[in-house]
């Protein structure tokens, strides 16, 4: 009888987290137990560049890159990791807490092929990896749906705009969630609405309804002259086969890359054709914002309780009246509003405008974390938190303006 003890084969590792400690991260470990069982490891990001050039790591199949706001200031570091990754032929994971828009759009261009919100929603570890380890030829999907749009018609819809007056003020939020509103303002006769994202650079509309960004839109719009209800629509994408969506372009553009002239033309279109038309502005003032607000017929501008806000209005608005643009159409919208209670700030409120010589005729409640989930996901307010005062406040204000609408209709 041998005296040699039989060997236990320890399992093959297909995956292994990345993170500066995957103790900051507890759910993920569970969910990644749950997923692969005894067959995950755990890096640091140092150990993880190493790692991937030994012959330990031709087993892999992917990696979960986990960072939170603290790993923001290592962003080069992380987008080595993914190119890395990728060059090892490995699928990358991200899942992020807390992080800017702007870290997570860095990273997920770096290649990232899934993004998983942390905490981690039910079962969604599982699904990525599942996507990721399935046939590519079983997950293909067609061609995202592009409208057909009907030559010669002429709707002359709403032109709504929102710019918001500081980074962080939630305006795309407002764009997103007043549009879906839009789009459902009446049951019986749903409105057709169309949001333009003109933020060539960091538009983030595509991220918010969870949406591709793709080449035919900038094909679209270095070729206005040449546009035509067609073109157009094949540089639209649906969601829920509701709200019509221009997404950014993928790649970050100059501002100026477009003129007066192209956005009149997209306008145009996009008013013949839809009911409403929500734009969604750069922050920036180009010289095509003159076009986009003498066209509205509103021009949202939103602002925070606070110093930044109030000089950047001041700015704004003296910037307009310059030269000589209707200032008439702006209204003032107040987003992270106090509350009724609150007396003390609803005063700050009221000294701030009239130090500023504006009405602010919105005042938004603090949508919480319930807006990052929905935005995360990739969903409107309306489906992922409905009972959401956010909600509730765009719901009222996408009423008002559909009645409105109507009202001048039955006028004419």
């Amino acid at each position: 009888m041998s005296s040699t003890m039989p060997q236990i084969e320890a399992p093959q590792i297909v995956a292994c987290t990345v993170s500066r400690d995957v103790q900051n991260f507890d759910l993920l470990i569970e969910d990644m137990e749950d997923a692969l069982g005894e067959s995950w490891g755990d890096l640091s990001f140092a150990e993880a560049l190493s790692f991937f050039g030994q012959p330990e790591s031709q087993s892999l199949e992917l990696i979960a890159l986990a960072v939170d706001a603290t790993d923001e200031e290592n962003l080069v570091l992380m987008g080595e990791i993914i190119t890395q990754a990728k060059a090892q032929g490995l699928k990358v994971i991200l899942i992020a807490e807390d992080m800017s828009p702007a870290a997570l759009h860095s990273l997920l261009r770096q290649g990232a092929d899934e993004f998983v919100p942390y905490p981690l929603p039910e079962g969604e570890l599982s699904a990525a990896i599942d996507r990721l380890r399935a046939d590519p030829e079983e997950t293909l999907t067609p061609a995202p749906h592009a409208p057909q749009l009907k030559s010669g018609t002429n709707k002359d819809g709403a032109l709504i705009v929102v710019h918001g007056l500081a980074g962080g003020t939630g305006a795309t939020t407002m764009a997103v969630n007043l549009a879906w509103e839009l789009a459902n303002a009446d049951k019986k006769h749903p409105p057709k609405v169309c949001i333009l994202d003109l933020d060539l650079q960091f538009g983030s509309i595509a991220t918010f309804l969870d949406l591709p960004r793709r080449e035919v839109v900038y094909d679209m719009l270095s070729e206005t002259e040449t546009m035509d209800e067609e073109s157009f629509g094949q540089a639209l994408l649906t969601y829920e086969d509701r709200l019509h969506v221009l997404t950014a372009p993928p790649e970050i553009l100059p501002l100026d890359i477009i003129t007066s002239e192209d956005v009149k033309r997209v306008l145009d279109v996009a008013r013949n054709q839809f009911d409403y038309v929500i734009v969604d502005m750069p922050s920036t003032l180009v010289q095509w914002t003159e076009t986009v607000l003498s066209n509205a017929h509103v021009y949202f501008a939103m602002l925070e309780l606070d110093m930044r806000c109030a000089q950047n209005a001041l700015r704004f608005k003296r910037a307009l009246q310059s030269e000589e643009l209707p200032v008439e159409k702006l209204r003032y919208v107040l987003n992270r509003a106090p509350k009724f209670t609150d007396l003390n700030a609803k005063s700050r409120v009221k000294r701030m405008a009239e130090s500023l010589g504006l009405s602010i005729d919105v005042h938004l409640p603090d949508g919480g974390k319930q807006v990052t989930q929905a935005n995360d996901h990739g969903t409107p307010l309306s489906v992922s938190a409905p009972k959401s005062p956010l909600r509730r406040e765009f719901a009222k204000l996408a009423a008002s303006i559909h009645d409105l609408k109507n009202d001048e209709a039955k006028a004419a």
